[in-house]
């Protein structure tokens, strides 16, 4: 590893797509059930590469390709020594909803005092994680790491390559309950981020009336903690929709009050902080007033969207359109979760319901024959058609999807 740890300080970053080669970079040769990097190591050369890390013996055969036994270990490995050779404070978000949202308050909020490096984009998987903390530089003062997972073990594994000192969960859902098992499996997984901070004398960031997280953190004696409540976004501004969002900036507050940011500058970062990421999003279009959170969906967020949906004035708009999509991964919970949404986005009886995906047309068959009524639409493309050909006018919609559907390409219909 000392010898690839070199060639990475050596060279202008990491690359594991040929597509975006950085000239001075290291390609890694990463492979997974459908490709196999090692077969474009030399195409990586050509592309202005100078390292490349392949793990297949035949694929080495230019004196600039570093042979390893497997790459993404090899990344994972370099990474961790990056981040201890950096030494910098890590601040680690896992959560079933609000992590990108909560991250980038966070990271904002910091950046008042540090020179802040924060996940990018979607990176925050076994290889994002490490993606993101190879990014960090010497400059780089505070990491803010964000962490998904959708089955057990994960979040352990991405805490053992990033190291954090600091530790946030932004709630325990019922997300990913394919993969988790269950409930009780989400809450296990996710809590792996509290037993690393326990065991390496790290500290966690806990929600104080959320009855999970705080039992969650009780259960690890040894871990240290600094308790927040909700209440310490009252009175401050703010651009993002949902009563939810309030405990996402209740975070950012107590993570910039933990470091000595003035009070003056955590309200500045917040309010400045505009959504443009499909994320809690609200948007104005020629004839529609539209809240926009398509980037993902589990039965959690979806409840706590709708609610607040359901419970906002109209806003001088006419009509009240609830556009939800399939959400994702729930195995053998899933019709009875859809179910769930179903009923709760009916309560109002004037509100209109379209519906996208066949999970939702499963759970929608299954309700009683007095049903409630709700367009169906086996796909995102089905219902851009149907918005073509029959617009929507002076509503207030929202749109909301697991990002497997792909919901946000039927905003611009509307």
């Amino acid at each position: 590893m000392s010898t690839l740890y070199a060639l990475f300080r050596a060279s202008t970053g990491v690359s594991t797509d040929t597509r975006r080669i950085v000239p001075g970079s290291i390609f890694f040769a990463l492979h997974g059930a459908t490709f196999d990097g090692n077969r474009f190591a030399a195409e990586a050369l050509d592309k202005g590469a100078a390292y490349v890390v392949v793990d297949d013996p035949a694929a080495a055969t230019d004196p600039r390709m570093h042979l390893v036994p497997d790459t993404l270990r090899a990344l994972q490995q370099l990474a961790r020594e990056h981040r201890r050779a950096l030494g910098i404070p890590i601040l680690a978000i896992s959560g079933s909803n609000g992590k990108t949202t909560t991250k980038e308050l966070i990271s904002r909020v910091l950046a008042e005092r540090f020179t802040v490096h924060a996940t990018q984009g979607n990176l925050n998987n076994h290889i994002g994680v490490p993606l993101t903390l190879l990014a960090m530089d010497a400059h780089t003062q505070f990491g803010v790491v964000e962490m998904g997972a959708s089955a057990c073990g994960e979040i352990a594994l991405l805490a053992s390559i990033a190291e954090p000192d600091y530790g946030l969960l932004t709630n325990v859902g019922r997300a990913h309950l394919e993969g988790f098992g269950g409930p009780e499996g989400v809450r296990r997984g996710k809590g792996e981020l509290y037993d690393r901070l326990a065991a390496t004398g790290g500290c966690a960031f806990v929600r104080s009336d959320d009855a999970v997280l705080a039992s969650m953190a009780d259960e690890r004696p040894t871990l240290r903690t600094v308790r927040y409540t909700a209440a310490l976004a009252d009175g401050y501004e703010h651009h993002l929709e949902g009563e939810y969002n309030r405990f996402n900036v209740a975070a950012a507050i107590a993570v910039g009050r933990h470091f000595d940011i003035p009070d003056e500058r955590i309200r500045r970062a917040i309010a400045g902080y505009i959504p443009d990421n499909n994320r809690s999003q609200r948007m104005q279009t020629g004839r529609n007033t539209l809240i926009v959170d398509c980037y993902n969906a589990n039965p959690s967020s979806m409840h706590a969207s709708v609610g607040n949906f359901l419970a906002e004035p109209l806003g001088g708009r006419s009509r009240r359109v609830l556009i939800l999509g399939d959400m994702l991964e729930l195995g053998a919970w899933s019709e009875e979760e859809h179910r769930q949404v179903i009923l709760q986005a009916t309560q109002d009886p004037a509100a209109e319901l379209l519906l996208v995906g066949g999970e939702f047309a499963r759970a929608y068959a299954s309700l009683p024959e007095l049903r409630p009524t709700a367009r169906l639409y086996a796909s995102c493309a089905e219902l851009a058609e149907a918005l073509a050909a029959a617009p929507l006018h002076d509503a207030l919609i929202l749109v909301k999807a697991s990002r497997g559907i792909g919901l946000e390409r039927i905003v611009d219909k509307l």
